[in-house]
């Protein structure tokens, strides 16, 4: 065990929550979208473009989060 093992773990450790908060973001974004389109059809088009935009931001900074951890993973 080097003195980088730690760095790693931690960086896997902080992608990987990166993307599970992600995909429990995008998920909810999801089942309120089809839930306000049930409730409201003739707004469907509004609520998929701000669906598209959320899960947008949302993805922008789960990518950023990744290249953090992998940056600090390799750091010297």
């Amino acid at each position: 065990m080097n003195g980088f093992s730690l760095g790693y773990l931690g960086g896997g450790i902080g992608a990987g929550l990166a993307v599970i908060g992600a995909g429990i973001g995008i998920g909810k974004i999801g089942a309120s979208a089809m839930e306000g389109t049930a409730r409201q059809p003739s707004a469907g088009g509004d609520i998929r473009t701000s669906m598209i935009i959320a899960a947008a931001l949302i993805e922008g900074a789960t990518l950023f989060a990744e290249v953090v951890c992998i940056i600090l993973a390799t750091a010297k």
